[in-house]
């Protein structure tokens, strides 16, 4: 299993979290988002980052074409689309995508369908925010054949990584507010904690499968 932090706003953070062995970290490219980090300062931080870590921009509702320029001159790796995004724009952008779809009480995940060339981060719905907003939805709800493809995003805190791990194994995890002091600070000590756990899940996991 993968992991992901995003709403990275600073080196500190980023550093932190690529020291304790995140595989992606995340940048928050939509304006209205409190995480949200200006292009160049998300540039500077990127060119101190290790060279194996997958930088990735998320985006909501941009144009296709300004998220290829920016992708471009930052050096991303893969791009997180937020919004309302259609197959059309997915086919225009030149890096990775992957569509986040919001699950609320009546989602219906043949919505699924309607994509190619894309892999799904599933969140929570919130009529206000596009994500980030430390709530989960019933991951009960999430079909058995898809469950180990997807992204699960939305509130998960380190209680919750026996139940991710044991009943849905996704491909990865997405983690953001439940690790900050404030939205776009991490804060360290939980930080810390939460991936001593998730690593030694994933070692357990390892060592249960040789």
């Amino acid at each position: 299993m993968k992991i992901k932090i995003c709403g990275i706003t600073n080196i500190d953070d980023a550093q932190l979290c690529c020291n304790l062995g995140a595989d992606a970290i995340g940048f928050i490219f939509y304006k209205k988002s409190k995480r949200y980090i200006e292009p160049q300062k998300a540039f500077e931080i990127i060119k101190q980052l290790p060279p194996f870590i997958i930088k990735v921009g998320v985006f909501v509702n941009e144009n296709p074409q300004t998220i290829n320029e920016l992708s471009k001159e930052a050096k991303l790796n893969l791009v997180q689309l937020h919004g309302e995004e259609t197959q059309k724009d997915i086919d225009i952008i030149t890096l990775p995508v992957v569509k986040a779809l919001r699950v609320g009480n009546n989602f219906n995940y043949s919505i699924l369908n309607n994509y190619k060339n894309c892999s799904f981060l599933l969140d929570s719905f919130d009529e206000k925010e596009y994500g980030g907003t430390g709530k989960k939805f019933m991951w009960q709800s999430i079909p058995e054949e898809i469950k180990t493809k997807i992204v699960l995003a939305g509130g998960i805190v380190q209680k919750d990584l026996e139940y991710i791990f044991n009943k849905i194994k996704p491909y990865a995890i997405d983690v953001s507010s439940s690790l900050e002091v404030y939205p776009g600070k991490k804060d360290e000590q939980k930080t810390i904690d939460f991936f001593n756990e998730f690593n030694r899940r994933v070692l357990n996991e390892r060592n249960t499968k040789l």
